[in-house]
């Protein structure tokens, strides 16, 4: 049996790896072929990764007009080292009505849902515009996200024209108005190796420990201080994570390096800058470095905002939802009128037989091709 549109665009973009280390730039190209075949015009928007990788986004627009609908989503996926699904992690497999592979529910499924939405409404007339935006290397700080913000003419005419934003990550079809954001750091402490017998060394680890024990203070605050929580949220808190590591070799050398990262999700309306003077106090003081490896502010949407309303409207469902993982929006912070909705659940993504439910994707295509009606053609 040959595959429904829906699901060969499905199979074809997991079947490009696109982990966030490698470049984009082939899964990128075979999405233009497909949105230009759809009526689109293309604004490709080049960038390089910190490793020199080139990547590219895409920003496309089918119709003109003010308003409409704008999708977002991203071609990067997380990597598939120890994958135990069925077929392997870019070989992707359908059976039990679901379909696996790295990327298929975090967000290629997404992905391929609102590519048949245009294809279904392919030379339908236009009242107001589609814009398809494609970024990379969400998964590892929204750095296309903020190409797309710094170089895209088409950007910036969606939101000046107030067009509706859609992000299309992974929320089981549930209006989602908010979510947390994103703010990682890394500690490095220098040391000097020697033979731990020796008087020769100076051991990093022991100039992270006044800044392990501050974290730990910190940690324990904001998990029952009201004023760091968030009711909307499940969990309520800023959800440190901590991670040290000195990559010692062997037990008698005195570490040359040693680092802590330090992982928060900032809710809206809770400024986290005096945690941060906390930590930068304790690095001075120590003569620790500390870098900045993601900010991503958190997201909200008014419950009461039109385009949350016309999407519960739609779903028939009686009430918006708050997530806790971050997505792209928090660096398209400029769109007014903007949502998270998309197939598959989060529950899904990121694991080592990642799935998405073909109903979950049926249901996606749909609930868009009325999106682009009522949004880009009535």
């Amino acid at each position: 049996m040959n595959d429904s549109p829906l699901l060969a665009y499905a199979r074809e973009l997991i079947a490009h790896p696109s982990t966030s280390s490698l470049s984009n730039l082939a899964v990128t190209a075979l999405m233009r072929d497909w949105l230009e075949e759809l009526g689109f015009e293309i604004e490709e928007i080049p960038y390089q990764d910190p490793a020199g990788t080139p990547k590219t986004n895409l920003v496309a627009r089918r119709g003109s007009g003010s308003g409409g609908l704008a999708y977002f989503g991203h071609n990067d996926c997380v990597p598939a080292d120890h994958w135990t699904g069925p077929g392997g992690p870019f070989e992707p497999v359908v059976t039990r009505g679901r379909l696996y592979g790295r990327g298929a529910c975090d967000m290629k499924g997404s992905l391929a849902a609102m590519l048949e939405a245009a294809r279904r409404t392919q030379g339908k007339p236009h009242r107001q515009p589609l814009y398809y935006v494609c970024t990379g290397d969400e998964e590892v700080g929204y750095l296309g996200a903020q190409a797309v913000v710094a170089q895209s003419e088409l950007y910036r005419e969606l939101v000046r024209e107030g067009a509706r934003a859609v992000i299309g990550e992974p929320t089981r079809l549930r209006v989602v108005h908010a979510h947390k954001g994103g703010a990682g750091y890394r500690f490095t402490a220098h040391g000097v190796a020697a033979h731990s017998s020796t008087a020769k060394g100076r051991n990093a680890n022991l100039a992270m420990i006044p800044l392990l024990a501050e974290l730990a203070e910190i940690h324990d605050e904001i998990e029952i201080d009201p004023k760091w929580q968030h009711p909307e949220f499940d969990p309520p808190t800023l959800c440190m994570n901590i991670g040290i590591n000195d990559r010692n070799p062997a037990p008698n050398i005195t570490a040359p390096q040693s680092v802590c990262t330090v992982y928060l999700r900032p809710m809206p309306g809770i400024d986290i800058e005096p945690i941060l003077e906390r930590l930068r106090a304790v690095a001075d003081a120590q003569g620790l470095e500390m870098e900045t490896l993601i900010d991503g502010p958190p997201v909200y949407t008014s419950p009461k905002a039109p385009i949350i309303q016309e999407l519960l409207e739609l779903t028939g469902l009686d009430h918006s939802e708050t997530v806790g993982y971050g997505t792209d929006a928090s660096i398209f912070q400029d769109i007014e009128q903007l949502a998270i909705f998309g197939p598959g659940d989060v529950a899904q993504a990121h694991t080592d037989d990642e799935w998405i439910a073909l109903e979950q994707l049926e249901r996606g295509a749909d609930y868009y091709t009325q999106l682009i009606a009522k949004w880009c053609h009535e």
